[in-house]
């Protein structure tokens, strides 16, 4: 059994701004499971939804400041939850990166390199919680220091540095360096210095003893210059401790046999019954009530990454085809005028919902027929395996994530029953529009369809098997 403190800056249900707090909600649950101890460590934020109870274990000195290590549970598990209480950088209006404005926190280096600093004291048991860590799994930029400053100790734990999002960096200026009263000795290229900046990302990359991303094609992506953002070289130095492991899903809350939050729930042997979803969909959407036509579902933050330009440059000439599109989502304003002027233009084929809806997330990805993502870059991807588990095909680009848990349906491999969706390669209208009507067309044949949905609600995307893979990286180190 190894103790393994897993350190986020966010988790799920108690505070979520993206895919990082699904897969530190779920993943330390699922090591559990396999008989792992494991500790989450947490800021406490003003914002947490905190529903267990509460307990104070101590107060460490850091840094001039007292800082309180408080102790609850992961709500619907076992899980324990260490947060770390510095009111003063943490009980304030805001979500753990902007403040209630949007406004990224001007001591986000402060802040963050407190709660890293913490995470070190309690993993070598300076926090006197009778609890030594064997394993510290750190999860992106936030947590970058945690790796370099335990390279300082001389009996330290075993290090893990998961990337969800290249993009995201934490750099900071030189002063900021000093500011921060870090060790000397790690002001260096091989540690946390980045073309004269502070990179806290570049502290998990260099530090630690094994790194990995959230899928197995997003790790040779980022080692590129395109994916890379200036440490593709570093990435590519360490290939052989870099490695990329899928997130899973919550098989309990996305399954269509039990769904709460869907119209008709089905199953692999009763796919027949998801049509009583396409029709509640269709309904909700007020658009026109018809069985046979295809319809195109897409769940997405509305930013550039996510190929929305694509969608809404395509939309125009897809109307022309006798399909229908359902899309729900936030984000850039030009890009929410754009779609919903669409949906004024088509009332009969787009239907457009700004902002987010769990209930009617739920219904779309079992309502629909196909689901869309063109995205440009895409680390893992959580909607194409949740599609793919509602017998909804997935339409995706070759990139990252989507091009590692989709399987492009064409002859060969609709012949040997591995199809579960639809693939394009180029970032453009054309390429994209090819494909959806290359999907259209094999709609038409209900016997390859249904073997299509078939194939893919067969395939395990469980928490369980990917705790399983990082347990076996455990072992190794």
């Amino acid at each position: 059994m190894k103790k393994i403190l897993f350190v986020s800056s966010e988790v799920h249900p108690l505070i979520k701004t993206g895919g990082l707090a699904d897969v530190a909600g779920s993943l330390p649950i699922a090591l559990a499971e396999l008989g792992q101890e494991v500790r989450i460590i947490i800021p406490k934020y003003q914002a947490l939804k905190l529903e267990e109870e509460i307990t104070y274990l101590c107060t460490l000195r850091i840094n001039n400041r007292d800082v309180n290590i408080l102790e609850t549970r992961l709500p619907d598990s076992d899980v324990i939850v260490w947060l770390v209480d510095c009111p003063e950088y943490f009980d304030i209006p805001g979500n753990p990166y902007s403040d209630e404005f949007g406004n990224a926190w001007a001591n986000s280096a402060a802040r963050f390199c407190l709660f890293c600093r913490v995470a070190v004291e309690v993993s070598q048991n300076r926090a006197h919680l009778d609890w030594k860590a064997d394993i510290v799994h750190c999860n992106d930029w936030q947590s970058g220091l945690v790796p370099a400053l335990l390279t300082l100790e001389p009996q330290r734990p075993s290090t893990v540095f998961t990337i969800h999002n290249m993009a995201y960096q934490g750099l900071f200026s030189k002063t900021a360096y000093f500011d921060l009263n870090l060790p000397g000795q790690l002001w260096n290229p091989g540690a946390l210095e980045f073309h004269s900046l502070l990179s806290f990302i570049k502290g998990g990359i260099a530090c630690a003893d094994h790194i990995t991303t959230v899928s197995p094609n997003y790790a040779l992506e980022i080692q590129t210059a395109e994916y890379g953002y200036g440490l593709e070289g570093l990435l590519h130095n360490r290939h052989h401790e870099l490695n990329g492991i899928i997130n899973g899903i919550d098989t309990d809350i996305w399954n269509p046999e039990t769904d709460p939050r869907i119209a008709q729930n089905y199953a692999i042997d009763s796919l027949p019954k998801k049509a009583g979803n396409k029709l509640a969909l269709q309904k909700h959407c007020s658009l026109p009530e018809e069985p046979t036509i295809p319809l195109i579902g897409l769940i997405s933050r509305l930013v550039d990454q996510k190929g929305i330009d694509l969608v809404i440059d395509c939309l125009g000439d897809l109307v022309s085809y006798p399909v229908q599109f359902v899309l729900l989502g936030s984000g850039e304003k030009g890009f929410e005028h754009r779609l919903k002027n669409l949906s004024y233009l088509y009332p009969d084929k787009i239907s457009v919902s700004i902002g987010y809806n769990e209930d009617l997330a739920h219904l779309i990805e079992a309502g629909s027929d196909m689901f869309l993502m063109p995205s440009r870059f895409e680390p893992c991807g959580l909607n194409q395996l949740y599609s793919q588990r509602y017998g909804t095909l997935p339409i995706v680009r070759r990139t990252g994530g989507l091009a590692d848990t989709v399987v492009d349906a064409m002859p060969d491999t609709i012949a040997d029953k591995t199809a579960t969706g639809f693939m394009f390669v180029e970032p453009s209208v054309g390429a994209m529009l090819e494909t959806i009507k290359r999907a259209i067309l094999l709609y038409a044949n209900k016997r390859i369809w249904q073997q299509l949905q078939k194939n893919a609600m067969r395939k395990d995307f469980s928490w369980q098997k990917s705790a399983q893979q990082y347990l076996d990286l455990y072992n190794t180190l």
